[in-house]
């Protein structure tokens, strides 16, 4: 019986041991290392360009992303496909009222309220991104790895309805007649965020 006793224990020693939860794990974001590219479309082209992080932290329950929070700094909005004039001017538009009304709203930021595996290195994230005090939910898949102390997370193509932000210039959605000045309703981020432990 003792014997019998003695092995119980033990497999219950070795099964708590096995399915212990593992502790979480909160990763803050390299500002500099991270990248995040827009693209804005119109009737006669596009834009792109890159915008920085101020800040920003994701949380994991030891390997998988679980949670998440950034500021983005929109006095850092800067456009890749214009130089001079023509750059100065797009961005000073981009920075003013008509568009992300910076002077004003310096800062966005998105907040994850749900992170869902989606497989090996796979999830889906939903959160709430608010720009120009204005917040909406997005959906959209990302990867990720861990390797040491250093999460990477990637995800391409997250469309945002500026719109929804309150951002109507250009809008075919409001203006109708406005033909071929009109600018697309979504614009394009490219995320990618490095962080450490």
């Amino acid at each position: 019986m003792k014997k019998l006793t003695t092995l119980f224990t033990a497999v219950i020693a070795v099964a708590l041991v096995a399915f212990k939860p593992v502790a979480p794990v909160t990763f803050k974001v390299d500002t500099q290392k991270s990248k995040i590219e827009w693209v804005g479309k119109k009737v006669t082209g596009q834009h792109s360009g890159t915008i920085k992080l101020a800040s920003g932290e994701v949380a994991t329950n030891g390997k998988v992303p679980t949670g998440g929070k950034f500021v983005i700094d929109m006095n850092s909005m800067d456009c890749t496909d214009l130089s001079g004039e023509g750059k100065g001017k797009l961005l000073g538009h981009l920075k003013s009222e008509d568009f992300f009304g910076v002077e004003k709203y310096p800062t966005a930021d998105f907040t994850a309220t749900k992170i869902a595996p989606a497989g090996a290195g796979k999830v889906n994230v939903t959160g709430n991104l608010m720009v120009k005090g204005k917040t909406s939910v997005i959906t959209f898949p990302a990867t990720y790895s861990v390797a040491g102390n250093t999460l990477t997370v990637n995800a391409t193509d997250v469309k945002v309805d500026r719109t929804k932000h309150d951002i109507r210039y250009g809008s075919k959605s409001f203006f109708a007649s406005i033909g071929d000045k009109a600018i697309d309703d979504e614009f394009v981020l490219n995320i990618n965020l490095v962080a450490t432990r």
